[in-house]
């Protein structure tokens, strides 16, 4: 864990990933409540709801069932609750908070206060301030947990919110809904108003920490942590609290100065590490707006890099080390190239063809985010599987699901294949069950399965068009901590876990990919990839030798691109190989002209993926290097 206060207008706590971070967290608050239980007083909490508290969440109760934590003495009040919105509904923070803490601690439940989505219209002014009255009333808030928005918001304080706001009633901003539109099955159903605490509120308690997790939430921390304190971007206020903490995972704070550009921030920087020296020369030159080879020593003296040009200048000589690493990331042999000289490639030549294993989080991963690579490797002649980690069900529409339970219903009867219609009975339950379904209702377990098998279907299509036979290399394994028909997963289990190493053991690959998308807001691809990297770890402990000659590569796409100075393969992408890439994606046409989860982004997934493919190559070419149509970009994990 590293902390930078000195760098930033809130002090910031940095670790390696958002697990070691939530433990950290927990086990502060835990502290307080011993704490406060010793001297016979309250321990007042605000808490926050969404992604970024729910592993704190987990380790309290852990620390309750295991280490004896007694939450008697604890007052809780939350944040924030859409309005309208019933208790019991799916999406509603009550439910939220008894699924992920209140059910499973002992917490007295007059002690507990959500707002209320259900009072009327007319008795919200007097409710929220009551609601101030209540929290005044036990004290005030000892700890307020917060997340944050990409628009700026704490709480539901959406851009416009001041300093002094209070408890109240707020439209919800346009970003915040579209964010929302997954957790309620599209954004037609998420609710247009919210009951929220205030910035004011917020900014009385006497310690605020806030959690931030990813590569999606970099942007807006940058905000918070160095811009000016806005009604624009509400977090930033809390510049304006005596004892404020901003917990980040390395992903979030990417785009800190601290990280992105520490040379700039006045901080020492290692100029030994050529990690280091390529990101201040890829930043330097993208600065400049010019190639590589053209940087000379007053534009190191003249942005913040005079070090590093006293340490191994002329500038010359660092342009040349810099180029030739990047030009040495590019490869037309993303499995490697036979009986060639691989000392300055980023894959062996050798052993070849190899057995290559492609991890697809959803039935689209593969295509969507390395379909040239994944042809390529085909076409080179390359053992290669894929496998689909999760069935990728809840993301197809529900009139997809009745127009394949007619489809069968009328082929049934088109070539008489039964004598009792059992298709067009089961056409006619799943018909029935969808007129009455009400918004992100959890479906039969007939149509689960229907939109399973539709999107199993289009993954099969596109292993066909890459020239993969589905029968022997396609493996759907249907992971089981996705299958809960919603868009809440369960935890990563043993199960998972298991079947990942019984795949991996099975095909023994010398070559792996893997999603190493963080970005995707579900955070699917990140349980994946957790799933992945224990099973090998595992297996590593065992000693299993076909282990010491496979190599992971970690790919993004959809969501975001790996940075310049990040890449460790670049694989070119010429314009029909892109063609060819569309039209496999084009193979899920369930997910075609409107994705039932696009994120923030609205656009389909193969115009986001050509368009992060087209700007890294574009990049390169800005850098001095080859211009190519489009580049794949991967990072290699040395497990």
């Amino acid at each position: 864990m590293l902390t930078f206060p000195q760098s930033e207008k809130i002090p910031v706590s940095i670790y390696a990933d958002s697990e070691l971070a939530s433990v950290t967290v927990a086990r502060q608050i835990a502290e307080l409540i011993r704490q406060r239980a010793a001297e016979n007083r309250s321990c007042v909490l605000g808490l926050a709801t969404g992604s970024s508290p729910t592993r704190v969440y987990e380790e309290l109760v852990r620390l309750h069932r295991q280490e004896g934590l007694s939450f008697q003495n604890v007052v809780s009040f939350n944040l924030d609750e859409y309005f309208p919105m019933a208790p019991d509904s799916l999406q509603s923070y009550v439910r939220f908070m008894r699924e992920y803490l209140f059910d499973h601690v002992d917490i007295r439940p007059e002690n507990v206060h959500i707002p209320d989505g259900t009072i009327r219209p007319e008795e919200v002014a007097d409710y929220c301030r009551r609601y101030e009255e209540q929290i005044r009333a036990a004290g005030g808030i000892d700890l307020q947990l917060l997340g944050i928005g990409r628009t700026g918001h704490i709480g539901f304080n959406e851009p416009g919110s001041g300093a002094q706001s209070r408890t109240r009633l707020i439209t919800l901003d346009h970003i915040t809904r579209t964010d929302a539109a997954s957790d309620f099955y599209g954004e037609e159903n998420v609710p247009r108003r919210a009951l929220t605490m205030g910035v004011g509120t917020i900014l009385e308690a006497r310690h605020i920490v806030l959690l931030a997790w990813g590569e999606g939430k970099a942007a807006v921390v940058k905000r918070m942590v160095e811009g000016e304190p806005t009604d624009t971007v509400p977090a930033t206020y809390l510049q304006r609290h005596p004892a404020v903490q901003v917990v980040l995972d390395d992903a979030a704070a990417a785009e800190l100065t601290q990280r992105k550009t520490p040379w700039l921030a006045g901080l020492a920087s290692n100029w030994q590490d050529e990690a280091t020296v390529r990101k201040a020369v890829t930043w330097l030159a993208r600065t400049r707006q010019q190639p590589i080879l053209k940087l000379t020593d007053n534009d190191y003296n003249e942005n913040g890099l005079s070090e590093l040009l006293a340490e191994s200048g002329p500038a010359y000589s660092i342009n040349i080390r810099v180029f030739n690493q990047l030009q040495h990331t590019i490869t037309g042999w993303p499995g490697g190239k036979p009986q060639a000289d691989d000392r300055h490639r980023p894959e062996r030549a050798a052993p070849f063809p190899k057995r290559v294993l492609v991890f697809s989080p959803h039935p689209d991963d593969d295509v969507i985010s390395m379909g040239g690579t994944l042809l390529r490797l085909v076409d080179q002649g390359h053992e290669v599987h894929v496998a689909y980690q999760t069935s990728g069900n809840i993301a197809v529409f529900d009139d997809e699901a009745i127009r394949f339970a007619e489809f069968v219903a009328d082929y049934d009867q088109a070539f008489r294949l039964s004598g009792e219609q059992p298709a067009e009975n089961l056409y006619q339950r799943v018909a029935d069950f969808l007129k009455t379904k009400a918004p992100g209702q959890v479906d039969s377990d007939e149509v689960q399965q229907i939109k399973g098998l539709i999107r199993r279907g289009e993954a099969k299509a596109a292993c066909r068009y890459a020239g993969l036979d589905p029968d022997e290399r396609a493996h759907f394994m249907n992971l089981p901590f996705y299958e809960t028909g919603r868009v809440r997963k369960k935890p990563l289990g043993e199960d998972d876990i298991q079947l990942t190493m019984d795949l991996l053991n099975r095909i023994r690959p010398q070559q792996i990919y893997a999603a190493g998308d963080l970005s995707d807001p579900h955070g699917t691809h990140r349980v994946c990839l957790s799933a992945i990297m224990q099973a090998v770890q595992r297996l590593q402990a065992e000693g299993c030798e076909w282990l010491a000659d496979c190599w992971v590569w970690l790919y993004r796409g959809a969501w975001q691109e790996w940075d310049l100075d990040q890449i460790e393969m670049a694989v070119p992408i010429s314009p029909e190989e892109l063609t060819r890439k569309r039209r496999a994606i084009f193979k899920h046409q369930s997910q075609k002209d409107r994705p039932l989860f696009p994120g923030a982004d609205q656009r389909e997934f193969w115009q986001r993926a050509e368009e992060r493919n087209r700007t890294t190559a574009r990049l390169y070419d800005q850098l001095g290097l080859p211009e190519y149509e489009g580049i794949e970009a991967f990072v290699r994990w040395h497990f």
